[in-house]
């Protein structure tokens, strides 16, 4: 009776699990045509995962944000019915392995495999190969799910994927068009690979400068996966890339970390070595800069890997290769399900061992901490903003920080002075250990220059947090007693009397330029101090926004409710001051109180310029500064009446949509009281133009060199001798001269991103607000020829030009939105220096 019992039971599991799979529909059922026909929209997308979810028991679907315009953020929990039972149990087990959450994990253990799709809008295949992959999961691979959670995530980046579908649906004919030079291979400014503001969402996982990366953060940081997959495409005449990755490996990840990225790498290779499909690996895609999405989840102890097939904007749903074959978006879906699923059973079938060495990751770094400084101090004496705003960041990156309970003397790296010595901790100062669950990312984060084993590296080679957010302090070899943090605060705020003579804020950090820009829209007129003074016996630096009763009567007696209003929401702190008569410095009449005009906007985009940098400054204006800007397409120039501005932006440029005549009429509109602010690359443009007091270094070449050897290369080696020029990134100390208005907020020196090794001589007519002097590069990696080429060059220059002002960015401040301490100096060369 017991046999026929269980018999039954079994009979009735299988018919109501064959009933439900008759309900589950292939997405070439689903959608009506085979994946690789044409392209699946967003929508369409995310409609077959919801049915996938509805018709399997194996399947759950959430949404976790919605993008810039509206689209859903989705992501999918495959595995067995059973672990979705148990799956609350099974991700705080996880999580409890790492130390995140408290307590002892029970035995119900899983490997966690996250799958991230399309992170790049125009390399679509990946959300279709999403789409086959689930589907195989579910209904072919159970078996590998029985100790393994897959989370999908099938579309990070619906903005840009449907920007670029879109486009391509409306320029293809009835038959696709294979051949390379037709218009459906030609994407259009800004192309699909971007967000809505043109942001390379793979260069954003750590800065979460991006609404898509702060959703995700959160979501990610729950589960913890252990091995993290991002989908890629590069040019169509490329074979397909999986792991291993290339050098340079930062020397944070663990050996295990680099072999089973390896055994993947083994098992993909077999599955394409069955099918004649050609790959490569251990080549350009390296693992360093921390903000990609397999390096940011390395170093959150899972296994980070980039996949790479053929493909990219140019392929559409079909193009002809360099070797005559033709490449299709079904064979390109098709590769990158091979490696999804070969990772999904890799990683099924060492689970145990995947497991343990995650659990093994954390609980070393919560013992041993990481890295060469196992701690990271930021002085309680730094600016309060910068401060609280790299606290806001730690906490959401889930770094614990705490403050120091006593002072001390050590030894220590200085942050500010780039030297190794003797250094003074406080009580009080912000402690930030690595002998925590999240130590290996805080050490990567903080490390003052991160060891680079392979100079041959794909990005940025430096972003530490001190330089980046503006803050004080030092890199600890030892362990700080630490306890825990107390809010950040100033001093009270001063009462304000009924109705002041003027209202005084300070002027150096980012809320302070948000307060700004919310005044001037709200038709408040506003001044700044160009010297310090005195007043009540209180010193104010230049920069001091002084807001006079005078000038403001238009508005009545709404003047102080909205300045008071307006600070109060971002926590400004505003002086009260009874008359003008100053003890030290200028009165408020003076002509040294400069009057600022809310100024009118204006920022090149479209053909011709860069959209990353068009997305950076248009990004700045619209999400952090709340402040109107108005994108003029390149191909416009000569319609816009630009007496109606006041500023203009040209982000870096190239081909001719700018030419001689647009310059020249540029150049006429700042002469007669125009801000003309050129960012990097488009100081190129300018260089050496009529009435641009601009000119590149030069440099002395292999031709004009005396030695005869300097012309003789070794043909294996070009590449590594082309790196002795190349700065791909790094930090140099910027001497500040901060009695102009451009460096108003900062100090004697400022450490500068440098992108590039195209390098300014100093401006013989104008202001060098900001040069690298010698020995001025502070951490990443730069050629010695670059490094040489740098020194003694302009960072940030003013010329004046007639009524007008060039400010010269040769330096980009706004570069992926996550160097915040350059955000000030762009709002000074907005707001102060054209008044």
């Amino acid at each position: 009776m017991m046999k026929k019992g269980i018999l039954g039971t079994l009979i009735a599991v299988f018919l109501i699990s064959a009933q439900a799979f008759a309900q589950l529909q292939s997405p070439a059922e689903f959608l009506g045509y085979e994946l690789g026909e044409q392209w699946t929209p967003h929508y369409k997308v995310v409609n077959y995962f919801q049915h996938v979810a509805e018709e399997s028991p194996m399947v759950t679907l959430s949404e976790y944000g919605r993008t810039n315009e509206g689209r859903e953020l989705v992501y999918a929990v495959v595995t067995t019915s059973d672990n979705q039972a148990n799956i609350e149990e099974i991700r705080l087990n996880n999580l409890r392995l790492t130390g995140l959450e408290s307590g002892e994990p029970t035995e119900n253990q899983k490997a966690i495999v996250w799958l991230s799709y399309n992170v790049h809008g125009n390399e679509t295949s990946s959300s279709e190969a999403a789409l086959n992959t689930i589907y195989k999961l579910v209904t072919e691979k159970g078996n590998w799910l029985e100790n393994t959670v897959v989370i999908m995530d099938p579309m990070v980046n619906p903005d840009g994927r449907d920007r670029y579908v879109n486009w391509f649906r409306s320029v293809v004919g009835e038959e696709v068009n294979v051949n390379p030079e037709s218009r459906e291979h030609s994407e259009p400014w800004p192309g699909g690979r971007t967000n809505h503001y043109y942001f390379d969402l793979n260069r954003d996982w750590a800065w979460q400068t991006q609404v898509e990366s702060q959703q995700r953060l959160p979501l990610y940081n729950s589960w913890m996966p252990h091995v993290h997959v991002d989908f890629h495409e590069q040019g169509v005449n490329s074979p397909y890339y999986f792991a291993p990755a290339a050098e340079p490996f930062h020397t944070a990840i663990t050996g295990w970390q680099r072999d089973f990225q390896t055994m993947i790498g083994k098992n993909h290779a077999e599955y394409f070595d069955e099918e004649n499909w050609l790959y490569f690996t251990k080549e350009v895609f390296d693992l360093f800069y921390p903000s990609y999405g397999d390096t940011w989840p390395t170093f959150n102890g899972a296994i980070g890997m980039t996949y790479e097939q053929a493909g990219h904007s140019s392929a559409g749903l079909g193009v002809l290769t360099a070797e005559g074959d033709t490449l299709t978006l079904h064979d390109r879906l098709t590769h990158h399900t091979t490696t999804g699923l070969s990772t999904v059973e890799i990683t099924a079938q060492n689970h145990q061992k995947v497991i343990n060495e995650f659990s093994n990751y954390f609980s070393n770094t919560i013992e041993n901490g990481a890295g060469e400084y196992k701690t990271f101090i930021v002085k309680k004496s730094s600016n309060p903003d910068k401060v609280t705003s790299l606290l806001q960041y730690l906490t959401k990156q889930e770094i614990e920080v705490g403050t120091a309970t006593r002072s001390s003397n050590t030894n220590g790296y200085n942050y500010s002075t780039g030297e190794t010595g003797r250094v003074s901790i406080e009580e009080g100062d912000y402690v930030i250990s690595t002998y925590q669950p999240k130590g290996t990312l805080a050490r990567v984060l903080f490390e003052p220059k991160p060891e680079l084993v392979d100079s041959m590296t794909y990005d940025i080679t430096a972003w530490e947090m001190h330089y980046a957010f503006g803050v004080e302090g030092y890199a600890i070899p030892g362990r700080v007693n630490a306890g825990p943090v107390t809010s950040v605060t100033e001093d009270e705020l001063t009462p304000s009397a009924d109705k002041p003579y003027a209202y005084l804020a300070k002027w150096n950090s980012m809320d302070d330029l948000k307060f700004l820009s919310q005044i001037l829209q709200k038709g408040v007129k506003a001044r700044y101090a160009e010297e310090a003074f005195t007043l009540d016996g209180r010193a104010y630096d230049p920069g001091t926004l002084i807001i006079t009763r005078n000038g403001n009567e238009h508005l009545g007696d709404d003047f102080d409710q909205i300045v008071k209003d307006e600070a109060a929401l971002l926590n400004r702190r505003l002086i009260p001051a009874t008359t003008g008569f100053v003890e030290t410095g200028k009165d408020f009449g003076s002509s040294a109180v400069r009057y600022i005009e809310t100024p009118k906007v204006a920022l090149l985009s479209g053909n011709g310029t860069s959209s990353n940098m068009v997305g950076h400054i248009w990004n700045y204006f619209d999400q952090q500064i709340d402040y109107p800007v108005n994108l003029i397409n390149t191909d416009d120039i000569g319609s816009v009446d630009w007496d109606d501005y006041h500023v203009l932006i040209m982000p870096s440029m190239y081909g001719s949509s700018v030419g001689d005549n647009e310059i020249n009429a540029i150049r006429d509109w700042v002469r007669s009281g125009g801000t003309l602010i050129a960012m990097e690359g488009a100081n190129n443009l300018l260089s050496g133009k009529d009435g641009f007091a601009l000119s590149r270094k030069q440099n002395e070449s292999a031709e004009e060199s005396e030695d005869p050897d300097a012309k003789l290369t070794n043909y294996g080696e070009a590449s590594r001798e082309r790196v002795k020029y190349m700065n791909a990134g790094s930090i140099f100390e910027t001497t500040m001269d901060n009695t102009h208005p451009l460096a108003f907020g900062y100090g004697e020196s400022y450490m500068s991103l440098k992108l590039g090794s195209t390098a300014f001589e100093y401006l013989d007519n104008g202001w060098n607000v900001g040069v690298a002097k010698e020995d001025a590069h502070r951490s990443g990696f730069v050629g010695s020829e670059a490094k040489k080429s740098l020194e003694n060059t302009l960072s940030y220059g003013v010329q004046n030009m007639g009524r007008g002002q060039v400010v010269y960015m040769i330096d980009n401040p706004l570069f992926r939105g996550f160097w915040h301490n350059g955000k000030l100096l762009f709002g000074n060369a907005v707001f102060f220096v054209g008044n």
